[in-house]
């Protein structure tokens, strides 16, 4: 039997390219909003760490305004994926290095900026990889969290939470903006901001990139179709199965 962390291997690494080519992880507002924070804060001669970077959006973002950005990610397949994005776009900038979230091989107050984008719902340690992110900030540095966040309401959060693990069993947890303040200031972390948008997931093509097995989608579909009225306008289920939830930020600094 497979430990979580093999879970999250498999799981990623034979699907960097469908990451690479996603639309969700290439764009969004959150993503021009980083930029924005990250471009007022950080000098030009400032390093980043992104955390659990998947294909590398992230990074490719944040490069042209910094000096260095090292990925981080524990799947090697993922890493060769954004080696090989960053090359073709001339950001030299960008470093890979494989480890995963919980332990950072890099001394204390390295970076600028500690940052992750759509990973921590696969942590299942995420104070201990808050409180690495936090290890290798200077002292005046910055987190960016962004991920897909809970819902306050259980019921509302129980069905998200079912069909997220029903079509990736590495899935761990999306916190609600509640827990996630909670969680931040308890590791130490201050000057909490928080943003949040819509985000749309298309049904087939967010299946598609898990290679969710059909008798899985099936389930998924029961699901929502018995849904209650709270659920279905809550996530604005669609008559595809494709449905909206939430993108959020979190900005802070070590206290």
């Amino acid at each position: 039997m497979r430990t979580h962390d093999q879970s999250v291997q498999d799981q990623f690494d034979s699907r960097a390219q469908a990451y690479l080519s996603s639309q969700v992880h290439a764009q969004g507002p959150d993503l021009a909003h980083a930029k924005s924070l990250v471009k007022q804060a950080l000098p030009a001669t400032g390093h980043a760490l992104d955390v659990g970077c998947g294909a590398g959006h992230l990074s490719f973002a944040l490069a042209p305004s910094l000096a260095r950005v090292v990925a981080v990610d524990p799947s090697p397949n993922m890493l060769a994926t954004v080696g090989q994005a960053a090359a073709a776009q001339g950001l030299v900038q960008i470093d890979t290095r494989q480890a995963s979230a919980e332990s950072l091989p890099f001394a204390d107050s390295s970076f600028d900026l500690a940052s992750t984008r759509y990973s921590a719902h696969h942590w299942r340690h995420l104070e201990a990889a808050l409180q690495e992110m936090r290890r290798v900030l200077k002292p005046r540095g910055y987190l960016l969290v962004i991920d897909i966040v809970g819902y306050e309401d259980p019921l509302v959060d129980t069905h998200l939470q079912s069909m997220e693990l029903l079509r990736d069993p590495s899935h761990v947890r999306n916190r609600s903006a509640k827990e996630w303040q909670s969680v931040l200031g308890a590791v130490g972390y201050a000057d909490i901001q928080h943003a949040q948008w819509p985000l749309r997931l298309a049904f087939a093509p967010w299946v598609e990139r898990m290679r969710t097995p059909l008798e899985r989608i099936s389930v998924i579909r029961a699901m929502q179709n018995e849904a209650p009225r709270e659920v279905q306008e809550a996530l604005a289920f669609e008559p595809d199965g494709s449905f909206t939830v939430r993108t959020g930020l979190f900005w802070a600094r070590p206290a």
